[in-house]
């Protein structure tokens, strides 16, 4: 796996953009700061931009090779989602986000080789709540996705919420049995979905279709054909 460089631009409430750049390591979550092309030094956008508001995302949080995921994190929760896309797949903008930074917050960004098989669900629950889950499928099977953060599954993480916004990364295209991932109940049935997008090939977009209420014992499974 390789250093790449990774980027966004994001637009501030005052009116002023900022331009993020930084070597990251593909395969390892690592942290986008500020651009040094038009800052003095690399910092965190916390403390670049403490107190200011993200009106929009000018620039999705870009990666050559392949990207994930990528968000927003204080004090060691996801507070926001940011959009994702490959150099050169960027379709549309990451639209408004209205999200105030504190000193602390940090841009933290997995960025993939074009061949890692890592799938990620990226989600906004109806209580506001922001959560990642991901998992590595390695052949014919069932792979059900775990918090980045906790290692917890979906039911553990959103118990008592709806899921009402999602989207997901994965390259495994026709090797994906459902399209996507399936929110299955306690008893193993459908209850919601997500489809899969493969970001080498188009930005994925986050939507509301396929959004389910989360019960404890729910899992987010992806099934794979090889």
């Amino acid at each position: 796996m390789a250093n790449v460089t990774a980027h966004a631009t994001l637009m501030l409430n005052d009116g002023s953009l900022v331009d993020l750049e930084s070597t990251v390591a593909e395969g390892t979550e690592t942290e986008l700061k500020t651009s040094t092309r038009f800052a003095v030094s690399a910092v965190s956008l916390g403390t670049f931009a403490d107190g200011k508001t993200i009106t929009s995302v000018i620039l999705p949080v870009t990666c050559p090779n392949n990207a994930s995921y990528a968000y927003i994190s204080r004090r060691g929760s996801i507070a926001c989602l940011l959009p994702v896309a490959v150099d050169g797949q960027v379709m549309q903008p990451g639209g408004g986000v209205g999200f105030q930074l504190q000193a602390g917050d940090t841009v933290q960004v997995m960025a993939s080789t074009a061949t890692n098989r890592l799938f990620s669900l990226s989600v906004v629950a109806s209580d506001g709540t922001r959560a990642i889950f991901t998992g590595s499928p390695s052949g014919s099977g069932n792979t059900d996705l775990t918090h980045i953060l906790s290692g917890q599954g979906l039911g553990q993480s959103l118990t008592g919420r709806r899921i009402v916004s999602h989207y997901a990364t994965s390259i495994d295209g026709s090797k994906l049995s459902t399209g996507g991932v399936v929110y299955l109940n306690d008893k193993g049935l459908p209850v919601g979905a997500c489809n899969a997008t493969n970001p080498t090939n188009q930005q994925p977009v986050a939507n509301n279709v396929g959004g389910a209420p989360i019960a404890l014992n729910f899992v987010a499974r992806v099934t794979t054909n090889a």
